[in-house]
């Protein structure tokens, strides 16, 4: 997540301006980012504007739930809040990170950029460093020099506590860039003076954090395997690479022209399994490539004037296949939502500017891809809203751009085989709309400045889910954002905050803090509820509000520690940076027991069948949670319980196979009407796959037993690539008849039974004429037999004929037997030649026919 704020120069009166940029968060840490414009540069102007963008709501309203704080609850508060100003430091640019889990440790790296006319002298840098959770800060600045440090890169945070900061170093006249290394979350830092220029963030190891990888500036590609003590380059020409399973490393990289290569589609996909002592070409030609949960994917442009296509790989490019999925011109772009190892999620873009595109799930191999959902929103800045729903298992939330023009949000519980609207919220009238549901705000609304923060959720926080919405007839920007909060997983609704709001959660789900975004103004307030936003208590935080920048807490929900950033103006116009964390656990502090806690089926309805209610996925899941009304703390030693049980299959289990779609008025998986009288054929590892199937195939990750089976599959014929199986007998029914339908099939036909004439023709007349040759013998006086042998090569018998005389009986018996032979002979190469045309005639058939 990273957050900027924005004010003007000095003299100017102070605005806050939130823009929101790319996430800056890993599964190790969490960096936030606050940032002050400079110079005079005048905010650019989005399509809805900031008077259109924050005005009143005029959909369904509903009423907040407030509970007043009492005396003794604001003593305790007072007591545990803390304040920090970063007194003399007018930074521009400020970085907040966390470091390890459960450390306690942030890190606030602040920088100052000079004007770009003297920017070989580079900038300054100060460090502070937190180890009880922000509620104070030291300056450690000497422990990297007071070098300069990158801010759109400058602080990386690895596994465990390892934290890399990178220099802004000049390129020009330094060999290399500089790297501080540390392993004990910023207590101790090492200097390293690295051999090239860095392109892009140093890239850890999933498992093991001294292994490194770097790409510099002119495409080289690092590596280091001592946590960047020392660097080794592996390769040279490279654009983009990745780390796999194990240690294999995936990159893409150009031939001697470099010039163009990644827009032209002519890149090499390349892996080494050894860390970069051998190298192993998995495809040519490559636009793009990426790895995700268990699969490795590339887009290949086979042909400069072809549509890209997509190849899978679940065996770490050992083999590969195309996935069966619409080509994707140069105007159209591939996208993956989300996948882990059992399936993925895909977007194709549709062409032209039309900013949606068709959704489509994979099987467990990346191959075989089905419609999940159609007319699925993706923006002009490539920004999908999709969301995967962590709280709760198989639920993902997503926009729409219906043909109508209005944007309307669908969930799907199951992965994506169906898609619904949202229910309307429990607290929310809707009498005047016709059409009510709730639409959730997502990153396209983030983009343009409606929202300040995306939808929300956890997998320690069972079934919650926070997120901006609009109850109507679909997603309006001009109406008021409004906070609303499910707590199973996104079946029902309740609207909980009026206006957008920043919000954290906190205690594992049993604590919710948010802070109002104010478009202009200042903050002073925290709102926080401890039963899943049902009601709300407010604190006033600081005596002197200051501008909102951003609302931190520590990853991974376990914390009850949060931390309101923000700056505000002193007396000489030159803003303070200012960080105030405030600590609920010395509110809250009564432990969990088990009376707290309650069982809790998911995905169930009141009144369902017992046998089926809860059936998501084929499995029936409950949990134990914690009960809205229940004030206590779960504690960082918080797990989530679970019971799993199957269920009995049902069609919801099942998803329409590739060349099948869901009839609109059954439940029944068909046949697509173009491939009725086709069999459906694909390549896999050089081999052609006719898959004969049901139609049916199990949504991944699906583990219903027993009940609902689709018909029974025909054996799969397995085949090399290009190679028909031999015909069986034929078959008398019409259905079986062969028609030549085309002009191209009749010529052929034409010129293959012409040739199979003129080759009949041809052995006729050289059967008629060794006859006449062995008949004009019998008129040769001279002619003697006498040991003869006759060898025929093609029924491999010999004749040896012996005679003592000239005895015309002797002779005429041995003519005969010589004329029946040659005859024999001559007839039999006939049969032959028949037998060969026969054979391509055959041939013919199978290919072409």
């Amino acid at each position: 997540m990273v957050w900027r704020t924005g004010v003007p120069a000095a003299g100017c009166a102070l605005l806050l301006c939130l823009l929101l940029g790319a996430g800056s968060s890993s599964r190790w840490g969490k960096s936030v980012t606050f940032q002050r414009a400079r110079g005079k540069e005048r905010p650019r102007r989005e399509t809805s504007s900031s008077s259109d963008t924050w005005k009143p709501s005029y959909g369904p309203t509903f009423t907040p739930c407030r509970i007043p704080l009492t005396p003794a609850e604001h003593k305790v508060l007072d007591d545990n809040t803390h304040e920090t100003g970063f007194n003399g430091d007018d930074g521009s640019y400020v970085i907040l990170t966390w470091v390890g889990d459960g450390t306690g440790v942030i890190l606030v790296l602040s920088t100052i950029s000079v004007p770009l006319d003297t920017f070989i002298e580079g900038g300054s840098s100060r460090l502070y460093r937190s180890t009880d959770y922000g509620k104070s800060f030291h300056d450690i600045s000497q422990s990297i020099n007071h070098t300069f440090i990158k801010e759109e890169f400058g602080v990386s945070v690895g596994p465990g506590s390892s934290v890399i900061l990178t220099a802004d170093t000049p390129v020009f006249g330094n060999p290399g860039g500089i790297i501080f290394t540390s392993t004990d979350a910023g207590a101790t830092f090492r200097f390293i003076q690295l051999p090239f220029h860095l392109v892009e963030p140093i890239t850890y190891h999933f498992l093991n954090p001294d292994y490194l990888v770097a790409l510099s500036i002119d495409g080289g590609l690092w590596l280091s395997l001592d946590f960047g003590a020392k660097w080794t380059k592996v390769h040279d020409g490279v654009h983009s690479f990745s780390w796999g399973a194990g240690i294999n490393l995936f990159f893409s990289c150009s031939r001697v022209d470099a010039v163009e290569a990644e827009e032209r589609g002519d890149l090499l996909l390349k892996r080494t399994k050894d860390l970069g002592r051998t190298f192993t070409i998995i495809h040519e030609d490559i636009y793009s490539f990426g790895y995700i949960g268990a699969f490795l994917f590339f887009s290949v442009m086979e042909d400069p004037r072809s549509p890209r296509v997509m190849y899978f790989s679940s065996d770490q490019g050992d083999s590969f296949s195309q996935a069966l999925l619409p080509s994707a011109s140069t105007e159209q772009f591939y996208s993956i939502l989300d996948g882990d190892e059992d399936m993925l999620f895909m977007h194709v873009d549709n062409p032209g500017d039309t900013y949606f595109g068709t959704m489509y799930t994979s099987d467990d191999r990346g191959i075989l891809f089905s419609k999940s959902l159609e007319r699925h929103l993706f923006d002009g800045q490539r920004k999908s809203d999709f969301t995967n729903i962590t709280s709760l298992r198989g639920v993902y939330l997503t926009n729409k751009l219906d043909v109508d023009g209005h944007i309307r949000s669908v969930i799907s519980f199951n992965r994506g085989g169906t898609w619904r609207q949202l229910n309307k919220p429990d607290n929310v009238n809707c009498d005047r709309v016709k059409n009510c549901n709730l639409h959730i705000h997502g990153e396209h609304s983030r983009n343009n400045r409606i929202v300040p923060m995306l939808a929300l959720s956890e997998p320690t926080a069972i079934g919650l889910v926070i997120a901006h919405g609009t109850v109507g007839n679909s997603l309006s920007s001009s109406q008021h954002p409004d906070v609303f909060v499910s707590s199973d997983g996104g079946y029902n609704w309740r609207g909980t905050l009026r206006g957008p709001h920043h919000y954290s959660l906190l205690d594992s789900g049993g604590l919710i803090v948010a802070v109002e975004a104010h478009h202009e103004g200042q903050v002073k307030t925290i709102k926080f509820s401890t039963d899943e936003g049902q009601c709300w208590k407010l604190y006033n935080f600081t005596e002197q509000p200051f501008f909102f920048a951003g609302l931190a807490s520590e990853p991974g929900t376990k914390a009850m520690s949060v931390s309101v950033w923000g700056f505000r103006p002193e007396e000489d116009g030159q803003p303070m940076w200012v960080a105030v964390t405030i600590d609920f656990q010395s509110l809250v502090t009564r432990q969990c027991n088990a009376r707290d806690y309650e069982e809790w089926l998911a995905h169930s309805t009141e009144g369902g069948d017992p046998e089926i209610n809860g059936c998501v996925l084929g499995l029936k899941e409950t949990y134990r949670r914690l009960k809205k009304q229940s004030v206590c703390r779960n504690g960082r030693n918080f797990a989530v319980i679970k019971k799993q049980s199957p269920c009995l299959c049902t069609r919801e289990d099942y998803i329409c196979d590739y060349g099948y779609y869901r009839h609109v008025n059954t439940s029944e998986c068909v046949r697509q009407p173009v491939d009725v009288n086709k069999t459906l054929d694909m390549c896999l590892n050089g081999e052609e796959d006719e898959l004969l199937t049901a139609g049916y195939r199990k949504v991944p990750s699906d583990r219903c037993e027993g009940g609902f089976t689709p018909r029974l599959k025909v054996p799969t014929v397995i085949r090399p690539c290009g190679v028909k199986p031999s015909p069986g007998p034929p078959d008398k029914s019409p259905s079986s008849v062969t028609h030549f339908d085309t002009p191209t099939e009749r010529l052929v036909l034409i010129l293959v039974c012409a040739g199979a004439a003129l080759v009949i023709l041809v052995a006729v007349v050289s059967a008629v004429l060794a006859v006449r040759r062995v008949v004009n013998g019998t008129r040769t006086p001279a002619y003697s037999f006498s040991n003869l042998r006759i060898q025929e090569e093609n029924n491999c018998i010999t004749v040896d004929h012996s005679s003592n005389g000239s005895s015309s009986l002797t002779h005429s018996t041995d003519f005969q037997r010589i004329l029946d032979q040659r005859t024999a002979v001559a007839m039999k190469k006939s049969v032959n030649l028949l037998a060969l045309f026969c054979f391509i005639f055959d041939l013919y058939r199978t290919f072409f026919i």
